[in-house]
């Protein structure tokens, strides 16, 4: 299998831990970035910033985003992400405890690809976040 790249945007440390951990028991965090706050995955998407150097070429098979985080939240990173040819057709997976219709809505409008309420028990959260992996890494067929 080829080397997958998942980026993760997460400010609550636990919830990063847990994810992580989730993945790595699947083995589908063979390249894993964290980052946390909305600002610092703008600049790694496209490149900018402390991350100038990176190659925009190289970009994520799948953001696993959070919704309520500092400095920019996962609404306007996805807009952005969305709305940027370059990025439009990374998978984006929302991730977060919001439960509320009009961030559901405000999500989807935008171009989601999966809205997923984090489970508040653990196994619940792990399995969560198992079957995302799967799904995203090994089962969808996204466009070359």
């Amino acid at each position: 299998m080829n080397s997958l790249q998942i980026l993760l945007v997460e400010d609550n440390i636990n919830d990063a831990e847990l994810t992580i951990r989730a993945l790595k028991k699947n083995n589908l965090a063979n390249e894993l970035i964290h980052l946390k706050d909305g600002a610092e995955a703008l600049d790694f998407i496209f490149a900018q910033g402390k991350y100038l150097e990176r190659e925009m070429s190289d970009l994520p098979n799948v953001i696993v985003l959070d919704l309520k985080m500092p400095k920019v939240n996962g609404i306007e990173v996805l807009r952005r992400i969305k709305s940027d040819e370059r990025t439009k057709r990374i998978p984006v997976v929302m991730l977060t405890s919001s439960k509320e219709d009009p961030d559901i809505q405000e999500c989807y409008n935008l171009g989601v690809n999966s809205y997923v309420v984090k489970p508040v028990e653990f196994e619940h959260f792990v399995k969560a976040v198992s079957n995302l992996g799967l799904y995203w890494m090994i089962l969808n067929q996204s466009p070359q």
